[in-house]
């Protein structure tokens, strides 16, 4: 599980590290609140949208997974030429939904200097959508087929473009356009399509040296694998969507209390992001592992994959509770020198270090679960506990009981308890069953 699991948490770390160095770039603007609060503003409407795309895709964890360890290498081939032809099909309906949707803020009220800088920026980001869905469909294929290394290279270098052009076109360097927050927005727009262009030259070169019979693979779309991937993707876009929106929501709503709190938000996400980014990784690997011993006809082995993910995981993430309780000011300093912010970022970082476990619980049990081909249940989890539960009692205490943001940061951490508690519930449930059959 370790060899499989650390480059993948190494990539996640990459993709998150990303964003992190725009928001560090961005804070050295001279309005450093607003600035921030722009940038994940946009970044969240892109995501909360683009996350769409990537559920749709999360079923090559289970086809290919499943097809490789029962040593069907050419329906890999099959599923990775089909999840591209479906992200084609997706992109330009979640380009026009992002954009289409981003002004439609200023209706809830969120500070309209934010709004202002993070138009420019969303719009930049919205033209990386498909390099970043290709991205995504290239990864599950290799992962699925134990190739990680290029991913972990894809991730560290994308960062060193995207450290470079930030440097670039934030402040205008070299004789380039000093772009400010939107400039951020292109340089991410550049790395995702090097990643892209990273893992596909892989997957090609691969091919080449083990001769895999990439390229006999039919080129016609398949509408029949097309539907499979939609099935077993639509609840994990569901899920996907319903989990990535509430913290919009959130975001959103935070906007509401000015840049100030926006900007606090926006650090403590960060963070709890860049700690979540270990049992994300984890969690595929969970996928890869459990689906390969499932294709193999072992339901032990995959009960032992998914236990042992679980552990793991929940070891880190208990942790990185304890730094977020213990440092939580010189956390925030990282992002800012502006004293204000970082004072209200450290006390949401109090609050979400108290639902970091069940945060490794409930992501890792989706991948698990997702190698098992269960997708639905993590739809239904989110629902319940983000949506109907979490967000409802986050309002009421930040906006009713003068709480402000660290009451939505409260609602928040009862969202993810409770998630994390019936994912964890659900993949014992299932496993004891398929071992006693």
């Amino acid at each position: 599980m370790l060899r499989l699991a650390a480059p993948l948490v190494a990539a996640e770390l990459g993709w998150i590290v990303m964003g992190i160095v725009d928001t560090m770039m961005v804070g050295r603007l001279p309005d450093s609140a607003t600035a921030i609060g722009a940038t994940g503003l946009g970044t969240m409407i892109f995501l909360t949208t683009a996350v769409i795309g990537e559920g749709m895709l999360l079923g090559l964890d289970t086809l290919v997974s499943q097809a490789f360890g029962a040593g069907r290498v050419d329906d890999c081939h099959h599923s990775l030429l089909n999840s591209m032809y479906l992200a084609l099909v997706i992109t330009p309906v979640l380009m026009v939904a992002m954009l289409v949707g981003a002004p439609q803020l200023a209706r809830l009220g969120v500070d309209a200097a934010v709004l202002h800088l993070s138009y420019p920026f969303l719009r930049a980001l919205a033209w990386g959508t498909l390099p970043l869905l290709l991205y995504f469909a290239f990864r599950r294929y290799l992962q699925g087929m134990n190739v990680v290394a290029p991913v972990v290279f894809a991730l560290v270098t994308a960062n060193l473009v995207n450290l470079l052009m930030n440097w670039l076109l934030i402040y205008g360097h070299w004789g380039f356009p000093a772009m400010g927050v939107e400039g951020s927005g292109w340089s991410t727009f550049i790395a995702r399509v090097y990643m892209a262009a990273v893992l596909g030259i892989t997957i090609v070169r691969h091919d080449r040296r083990y001769g895999t019979g990439l390229w006999a693979v039919a080129r016609k779309p398949d509408l029949r694998r097309i539907r499979e991937l939609v099935a077993l993707g639509g609840p994990a876009a569901g899920h996907m969507i319903l989990e990535y929106g509430v913290f919009g929501a959130a975001t959103a709503l935070m906007g509401r209390l000015g840049a100030l709190p926006l900007a606090a938000h926006q650090i403590a996400l960060h963070t709890a992001s860049f700690a979540f980014m270990v049992p994300l990784g984890i969690s595929s690997a969970a996928a890869v592992r459990v689906g390969q011993a499932l294709g193999r006809k072992e339901p032990h082995a995959a009960a032992r994959a998914g236990w042992t993910a679980l552990t793991i995981g929940g070891g880190f993430m208990t942790v990185s509770a304890i730094a977020m309780l213990v440092i939580p000011h010189w956390i925030a300093r990282l992002y800012t020198p502006d004293a204000t912010v970082i004072a209200a970022a450290a006390a949401l970082l109090l609050v979400a270090a108290f639902f970091q476990l069940f945060d490794a619980l409930q992501v890792i049990s989706i991948g698990a679960l997702r190698g098992a081909g269960n997708t639905r249940i993590a739809m239904t989890s989110h629902l319940i506990a983000d949506w109907l539960i979490g967000l409802p009692v986050g309002y009421y205490l930040a906006f009713h009981a003068g709480f402000g943001a660290a009451g939505l940061w409260v609602g928040l951490s009862i969202a993810m308890i409770l998630a994390g508690s019936i994912l964890l519930l659900e993949w014992n449930r299932r496993m004891k069953a398929a071992v006693s059959n």
